[in-house]
């Protein structure tokens, strides 16, 4: 409607896209091809960004992403949840042995680049559960000393593993998108979890690994925010990959398309899943496709 009145050209934005390149904004040297790892409470997404619009996705979560673990963990070991759960386990499990708690790494049989959280949330559960914590009567300000020690055993135990699950899934997306992309040299880090410390502190070792820079947007740019959807769009309208103003004339109540879980870029063939999860998700072209659609259609 604002477009069509003022005769203003639309730029539609993909949210991943969006935290993959406001990066760009705030590390001007970042050029492409670049690898991005995307994480946050609803996603975990590796891409290969090779250009503006044009993805390759390496791997995805099968289930649950690391911000939602880090929630409910945050949550089940009765945290204040008023700063976000990521934020308070982290500075609970300073406190605490992330060797404590014996955790099973995610996904260790499975040789591609893919993420699951679910098994974890239930080995946590089975944690607090076996240590008799009741957080409903005892939230962490009411914890004597022996069991804020024990929850905090546990804060650092899930999030050493919830994060090493991360390096590995990295270490070998590394490996891939270097034998597509040969002259990638960093990773970007981005979305609401790349603002822990803990995260950027272990995934730096891995790039470092690799002789690669790790590049993350200020925290205040990791959680969603209107600067990296602005930016996107500079990204779009600057290589004229935008549409024209709607006619005056169309209904306000018009047709809009709506994409949940709509997938950035074309899939890796090593990074295929059989999951059924990821197998509903596909409904539409990826962004990187449409794209591609559109520059034929208009060439």
């Amino acid at each position: 409607m604002i477009a069509g009145k003022h005769n203003l050209p639309m730029v539609g934005v993909h949210h991943m896209e969006a935290h993959a390149l406001v990066a760009r904004l705030t590390e001007k040297e970042l050029q492409f091809p670049f690898l991005a790892l995307l994480i946050s409470g609803g996603h975990n997404l590796l891409i290969l960004a090779q250009s503006v619009g044009r993805y390759v996705q390496l791997g995805t979560t099968i289930d649950d992403a690391i911000g939602e673990a880090y929630d409910k963990t945050a949550r089940w070991l009765g945290l204040d949840m008023r700063r976000g759960g990521g934020p308070a386990l982290e500075e609970l499990a300073l406190e605490g042995d992330p060797h404590a708690i014996k955790l099973s790494v995610p996904m260790q049989q499975h040789k591609d680049c893919n993420f699951s959280y679910a098994g974890l949330k239930t080995q946590v559960r089975r944690a607090i559960e076996s240590k008799n914590i009741d957080v409903n009567n005892d939230p962490i300000v009411a914890a004597s000393t022996k069991d804020r020690k024990l929850r905090a055993d546990i804060a650092a135990s899930f999030q050493r593993v919830a994060v090493l699950h991360l390096e590995q899934r990295c270490d070998r997306a590394v490996e891939w998108a270097q034998s597509i992309e040969p002259s990638i040299n960093c990773l970007v880090v981005s979305g609401g979890v790349a603002s822990n410390h803990y995260v950027r502190i272990q995934l730096d070792k891995i790039v470092k690994k690799h002789n690669l820079k790790l590049v993350c947007p200020p925290p205040s740019l990791c959680t969603d925010n209107g600067v990296m959807v602005a930016w996107t769009g500079i990204e779009h309208f600057r290589l004229g990959m935008w549409e024209p103003p709607p006619s005056v004339e169309e209904p306000e109540d018009g047709w809009l398309d709506l994409r949940p879980r709509w997938q950035l870029g074309e899939i890796f063939a090593e990074g295929r899943s059989i999951s059924p999860s990821l197998k509903r998700a596909r409904i539409h072209p990826s962004l990187t496709s449409s794209i591609q659609m559109s520059s034929q259609h208009n060439s």
